[in-house]
């Protein structure tokens, strides 16, 4: 696993508070909205129907009081930047995990899910170590990946019922840029710049290093496409095809770097 080269972004905790539990609301109002039939539905996600995405997506949320109320993580920490690329690692126990939890009344599961959530982050310290599976994650970077999480996960909703569930504007910024971030974690350099507007612009892939007038290696494009290609949702080569990126100069191939996590 490639180490960050550049200091890591700050993010503003309450923000990341806040927009955790705004799209988390989101998808609730979503879900709440979809007829019975729906929830039996396929994603595209393996065999997992909607039903089993709604309650991952209720999972991502309440591991945060259930870490919390956990003792505190020990010396292995996990950096925010590392975390895309271990999560992989998880698949299976995540998919065993989400099988287990009772769906049956998802309105009710979201409605605990959230006031569990307000009241442990209430005062909870943004150092506070969780013992996440991966290693000890203080909680401000946790919440982070949760905006992941929930963002990637509204949009497999989305992909699988049509609901058209909004994206929370802070969630959104923030898993644009963790996963703009990891790029340049895992291709380090300055020879390519990335931008993904409004949110995110970053330098990487080995190279002759740009510093005036118009980059010769430039890929752009939308949020929710970068996130898709990020995530194995989407194709590098489709994406070019159907112009949701473009990409000018002989390096600007991220081909070889993405997915990112899957």
């Amino acid at each position: 696993m490639p180490p960050a080269k550049k200091r890591p972004r700050s993010y503003d905790s309450a923000k990341i508070r806040a927009a955790v539990l705004a799209q988390f609301g989101h998808v609730r109002d979503g879900v709440r909205a979809l007829p019975p039939e729906a929830l039996d539905g396929p994603t595209r996600l393996g065999s997992w129907t909607v039903r089993d995405l709604a309650a991952h997506l209720a999972w991502m949320v309440d591991s945060v009081p259930q870490l919390l109320a956990m003792t505190e993580g020990g010396k292995d920490r996990l950096a925010l930047l590392d975390w895309p690329f271990v999560t992989a690692d998880a698949a299976e126990r995540i998919d065993s995990h989400t099988r287990g939890i009772d769906a049956s009344d998802l309105s009710g599961l979201y409605a605990r899910v959230a006031d569990d959530y307000e009241r442990a982050v209430g005062d909870a310290a943004d150092e506070r170590l969780l013992p996440v599976s991966f290693g000890a994650m203080t909680l401000a970077d946790f919440l982070v990946t949760r905006t992941v999480e929930l963002v990637v996960h509204t949009d497999d909703l989305n992909a699988a019922t049509g609901a058209g569930i909004p994206y929370d504007r802070g969630a959104l910024a923030a898993c644009t840029r963790l996963l703009a971030d990891a790029l340049a974690s895992k291709a380090p350099g300055g020879a390519v710049e990335v931008r993904v507007p409004p949110y995110a612009v970053v330098q990487c892939v080995e190279g002759p290093r740009h510093t005036r007038g118009t980059p010769p290696n430039v890929v752009e494009t939308d949020p929710l496409t970068w996130i898709r290609l990020a995530t194995g949702r989407a194709e590098w080569t489709e994406e070019l095809d159907e112009a949701r990126v473009s990409a000018s100069g002989e390096r600007a191939d991220l081909a070889e770097f993405l997915p990112l996590m899957g």
